[in-house]
């Protein structure tokens, strides 16, 4: 039987971790803050932060300075920030063309970083878990860092159930019914707890806390290399689906009369706008990967009439296929990552043109598109932020106990 007393102590108990990790994102997102910054930000109390981050010190996950004095009366508030190198996560990327690894510490500090390329070819998924505990192994030996690591998080171009880490479908690896999340925990042994998630999902986590998103609740990823990738924030939160198959915006069908698709469909998004068919309709080597890519980005550059023209209608799909999101998921932010981050100067306007005629109006004036500021690296270092993502929900299970704080501050 539950007491009064017992209901009220569940209830401060509650509250006590919701507020520690109220702190704990704070720091983790924006860096050194200082315990009236803290107070603004929070909401809680002097008292309440002083006591909280009393329990995050004697964690070792972020300690306390003194600040500079400002020349003005009283003393300064305190300066807190995360320590990187006590709480670290594993970040594993799986991409058509390259295999990335990174140690990352709380705070979002890359501590090491890894990333080879690979053949773009189907290659069975035992390769790839070789692969990527050979490429784990190399920065644990380069940089080993406490006394192991918090998790690890793994971004991977397929279509992913989030439960478990297994990945139903990847057409660009030819990968189908794959259980990667169990190979990964036995390959890597006692890395700790493994969540994988598709690699746009976390493209999109990466440009909301540390990008082109950032601040921003309602937010459409799309990026595009040899397949195109989406991830969808919605209310701050990633709208995955009930499964974590949501967000496959590459596959939705808009050209009925289009190419046949490496998922098995007809005339998806992604055979309008993904490489293989921007350097179609520029008479490259459909297969012909970067290189191809990179030399058309210099003819269009250039002034090049056949790779501008290409540009343009690459340009116009992708108008089409935001148009259709923007009506449905009316986002504050749109952030175009990959090869469409790279050619957005040059399409912007074909694009725009494309919402402006086809997005309803009230949702079409509220979005604004950005390029991806992080680059190649947004979905592995989203992969980051998943791994944190139980620490930063819940630090209190990281926590001495009450007991050994009291001792400690005595």
């Amino acid at each position: 039987m539950t007491t009064g007393r017992d209901s009220v102590g569940q209830r401060s108990e509650t509250v006590r971790r919701a507020n520690l990790s109220a702190i704990l994102r704070e720091l983790h997102t924006s860096g050194s803050l200082s315990r009236s910054e803290l107070v603004a930000r929070t909401g809680l109390t002097r008292s309440a932060i002083r006591g909280l981050i009393g329990e995050l010190v004697a964690a070792d996950l972020v300690s306390e300075e003194r600040a500079e004095p400002l020349g003005t009366p009283g003393r300064p508030s305190p300066l807190v920030h995360t320590n990187p190198e006590q709480a670290v996560v594993l970040a594993l990327e799986i991409a058509v063309d390259s295999l990335a690894a990174a140690e990352v510490g709380l705070g979002g500090r890359v501590l090491d970083q890894m990333r080879v390329d690979r053949p773009r070819r189907d290659l069975a998924a035992g390769e790839i878990v070789a692969d990527l505990v050979h490429l784990a192994a190399g920065l644990r030996r380069d940089h080993p860092t406490g006394e192991g690591l918090l998790g690890v998080g793994v971004a991977v171009v397929g279509v992913v159930r989030r439960s478990d880490g297994f990945v139903s479908t990847a057409p660009n690896l030819g990968w189908r019914d794959v259980p990667l999340g169990d190979r990964l925990r036995a390959g890597l042994g006692s890395a700790g707890p493994i969540a994988v998630a598709n690699e746009a999902d976390l493209g999109a986590l990466a440009e909301v806390r540390r990008g082109a998103a950032r601040g921003a609740d309602d937010v459409l990823f799309v990026s595009g290399e040899v397949g195109v990738g989406g991830g969808i924030i919605v209310d701050g939160k990633p709208m995955t689906g009930a499964a974590g198959y949501g967000g496959e915006v590459g596959h939705i069908a808009v050209n009925p009369a289009g190419r046949p698709c490496r998922c098995g469909s007809t005339g998806c998004w992604e055979t309008e706008v993904g490489e293989g068919a921007l350097l179609l309709r520029a008479g490259r080597p459909v297969d012909g990967g970067r290189v191809e890519v990179n030399a058309l980005l210099r003819d269009a550059a250039a002034g090049s009439r056949s790779a501008l023209d290409a540009m343009h209608e690459v340009g116009r799909w992708l108008g089409i296929g935001l148009a259709s999101l923007v009506n449905v998921l009316n986002p504050r932010v749109i952030v175009l990552g990959g090869l469409f981050g790279r050619i957005y100067p040059l399409v912007r306007e074909t694009i725009e043109e494309e919402l402006g005629r086809r997005a309803l109006p009230a949702p079409g004036e509220l979005v604004r598109i950005a390029p991806a500021t992080l680059g190649l690296d947004a979905p592995l270092l989203g992969a980051a932020e998943l791994a944190f993502e139980p620490l930063l929900a819940d630090p209190s299970r990281w926590l001495p106990p009450h007991g050994m704080l009291a001792l400690a501050s005595a």
